[in-house]
Order: C-alpha cells, then structure tokens, then sequence
C-alpha cells in the first residue's frame, strides 16, 4: 500500500515527530484535531509468558507487519467530540478543563459514529485503530510492558497507582480524567497511550490470537455488524498499573456506554480503504 498523501490544512515537525492537523471547526477558536504520522514497519505483537499479571488472551505473541497511517496524537477530547457530534456525554462534562479532557461514556458505536461524521466533513479515510496498529503507535518501537519501560510512575500517566507493580510507586490515584497531552509523549509522539481512558478498537474480540491477521488490518468475523464485544485498550483512570500494559486487552459490548472510563482516539488511512475496510 502506498504512503499517504492526503493534503491535510497544516504539517509540521516536532522534534522528530511528524505532526498532520485537521481544522475542525474554525469558528471556535479553532479546534483542531493532530494527527501523528505512524512508520511503516513490523513489531511482535502480545505478550510474552513471563511478563507480570499477563493474560492468555495476549498470546500467542506473533510478527505483524504494517502500512503507514495516521493516528490522533491524544484520545478525541470532549471539545472535538462536541464540534463533530454536538452534545457531550461525558461524566466529567462539567470540570473548569473539560474541553482538554478526553470525552468518555461513549459506546463502540457512537465512536464509530463520530469517524463517520468526521469522514463526511473531511473527505478523508477516518476510523477507529485495529488492534494491531493500537498496540503499534503505542509500544513506537519499544518490547517492554510499557512505552516508558519497564513500570509506570503518576509522572508518566494517568492510572490507579495505589498497589506497586514492576517496583512502581505506591500513591493516592487521582481517581477522574485528566486533559489530554498532561503526560509526557512516547518516542514516536502519541500521549495517554497508558490510562487515562481505555480506548476502542475496531476489531472484535477473540480470546487469543490463534489465527490473527499478521497485516495490520481489524480482526473481523463475517458476521462484522452483530453485537459481538469490541476490543478496548491502554487502561484508564481507574486501573491499576497491570491494566494499562502495552499488551493488555479488553472487552466490552458495542453499545456499551455506561463507563467513565472509556473513550477512543481516531486513524486517518490511506484513501484506498483495503485496510480496515
């Protein structure tokens, strides 16, 4: 597949990140949505069998190679949300910081939603991440349980560091959201890739990764339009450290919504829409 050359309003370079940022709404001080270029390359995705609090369904660990795309830099905040979709459910609605907040109490479905919204104001090939490209953007390069190393601390992400894990800190959590970007970014300049908000995927669920796609493409059964559970990852607010590894996944209903802890982030892909489609 080529690389992508959508002629997004505004490019720039940040440190050796490269930075593609679409105008949502230019009237309100304009809000904008920066999306991160993601490197072709290949990674073994899962976990291997040693790691701490590891579950089976994060094996067995395989080679993934991948396309280059565009991942939101941030989980979409509930100012974006607000200018695609109008309203704001979010359980945290009424913080002084509540639009740098991420939206969250958003089902599977309403995520999809909002790309589809997001596709028809742009032109461009908007969704949600497959697995595979989540926990790529996410490890950008790295093999250990997280982006940072080895362990989490409260200076590198938002999460519930009340019980040690890895040899982390043990401190009171800050128990809600946080705004989007407080946290430092990983190599290839994604923030809030640990807690904050667990984030959906498009890929339905499956228990382990016997017979997973190895192109970087959503794993989908035929039957993609029933209520089978969709993927979430990257741990939140409210989970402990063992929660919000690189490889850790969950589950939940599409139309779930009913969580505090649950929002998503957006990839702009190549215009031919083989990946993912």
């Amino acid at each position: 597949m080529e690389a992508i050359a959508v002629p997004l309003q505004t490019l720039r370079w940040q440190g050796r990140t490269q930075v593609f940022v679409e105008r949502l709404d230019e009237h309100l001080d304009g809000v904008e949505l920066p999306l991160v270029r993601i490197p072709a390359g290949e990674f073994v995705m899962g976990s291997p069998p040693h790691e701490p609090e590891r579950s089976e369904d994060e094996g067995p660990q395989h080679r993934v190679q991948l396309s280059e795309f565009l991942m939101g830099r941030t989980p979409i905040t509930q100012a974006q949300w607000r200018v695609v979709m109008e309203g704001n459910p979010s359980a945290f609605a009424d913080k002084p910081d509540s639009d740098q907040r991420p939206v969250e109490t958003v089902s599977w479905h309403d995520a999809m939603a909002f790309c589809r919204r997001l596709r028809e104001r742009t032109g461009r090939y908007y969704s949600l991440p497959s697995e595979a490209q989540w926990e790529y953007a996410c490890r950008a390069g790295t093999t250990t349980l997280f982006c940072f190393g080895p362990t989490l601390t409260p200076e590198l992400a938002n999460y519930i560091p009340a019980d040690s894990y890895s040899n982390g800190p043990v401190v009171d959590p800050r128990m809600e959201t946080s705004p989007v970007g407080l946290y430092p970014a990983n190599s290839w300049g994604l923030r809030d890739m640990h807690g904050t908000v667990r984030e959906w995927c498009l890929d339905q669920w499956h228990s382990n990764y016997e017979g997973a796609p190895t192109d970087g493409s959503a794993w989908l059964r035929d039957n993609s339009g029933d209520e089978t559970s969709r993927l979430l990852r990257g741990g939140s607010w409210g989970a402990a450290p063992g929660l919000c590894r690189s490889a850790c996944r969950g589950l939940l209903r599409p139309d779930n919504a009913n969580d505090g802890g649950i929002g998503f982030r957006v990839v702009c892909l190549p215009q031919d829409p083989s990946l993912n489609s």
